[in-house]
């Protein structure tokens, strides 16, 4: 039950990044743009795409799950302190106290690991064997 339950919780963390990745991509200008207008230089918009999406997939897949999953824990307060921390806006709010969640979620799996459906335990087994 571990085992599922915790290729079910990763699937759910990952899906919100991959979705959120894929959306940055199709709407790139405007991305930019209300980086830009939050302060944060356009520039970094393929990083934050490639985070997103590639670690939403790796989280997924449960490859390098615990890297992964810190990087997406770190980027998650930064984006609510840079982007959601407007507490009169309500919306924001949510969105603020979400993104902490979402990190309380990552550092979880960076603590316990992907479990044994995932591209970690794959390698890991792979490992013990050619020892």
């Amino acid at each position: 039950m571990n085992a599922t339950l915790s290729l079910l919780g990763r699937i759910g963390l990952s899906l919100l990044f991959i979705i959120s990745g894929w959306g940055k991509i199709s709407g790139y200008a405007g991305t930019q743009q209300y980086m830009e207008a939050m302060g944060v230089p356009g520039a970094l918009l393929p990083l934050v795409i490639l985070l997103e999406l590639g670690g939403g997939l790796a989280i997924a897949a449960g490859l390098f799950s615990r890297w992964v999953a810190l990087a997406l824990a770190g980027f998650s307060v930064v984006t609510a302190l840079v982007f959601h921390a407007n507490f009169g806006d309500t919306m924001q709010a949510i969105n603020f106290w979400k993104n902490i969640g979402m990190a309380g979620g990552f550092l979880l799996l960076a603590a316990q690991g992907a479990g044994a459906f995932s591209i970690d335990a794959l390698i890991g087994r792979r490992k013990v064997q050619a020892s």
